[in-house]
């Protein structure tokens, strides 16, 4: 199994971006898939998750009404919108993926089966 995450990159305070993550090697709509990220010297944190399987999505509290998780089965994708960017949000994110029956514990990283080698995001002031 494999993820591979894209659309990391710099960008001001206030501005937006949107992260991809690939996923391929098991059944797209039977896992959910998630985001966690981790900033220099920090634990790594939950960001975001959503069951493919049926369009339930969980956001942390610092992200939720900035960020927007959402997915494309037909291109096993999942996007990271990402609005009103502030420096707190600097870190490596990660995607990951997990069987369903695991989503209780979503903001658990010991949760996924899968993650993939991250992508930067960097916001500047």
């Amino acid at each position: 199994a494999k993820l591979v995450e894209s659309g990391g990159a710099l960008v001001q305070a206030g501005g937006s971006l949107r992260l991809s993550c690939v996923a391929s090697g098991f059944v797209f709509g039977d896992y959910a898939i998630g985001w966690f990220r981790q900033a220099p010297g920090k634990d790594r944190e939950e960001v975001s998750c959503i069951n493919n399987s049926d369009g339930t999505t969980y956001y942390a509290d610092s992200v939720k009404g900035r960020f927007t998780i959402s997915n494309d089965n037909a291109k096993n994708t999942v996007y990271l919108q990402m609005n009103s960017l502030s420096p707190g949000d600097t870190a490596v994110y990660y995607c990951v993926a997990a069987p369903p029956e695991w989503l209780s514990m979503w903001q658990n990283p010991a949760a996924y089966d899968y993650w993939g080698q991250g992508t930067q995001v960097t916001v500047s002031s």
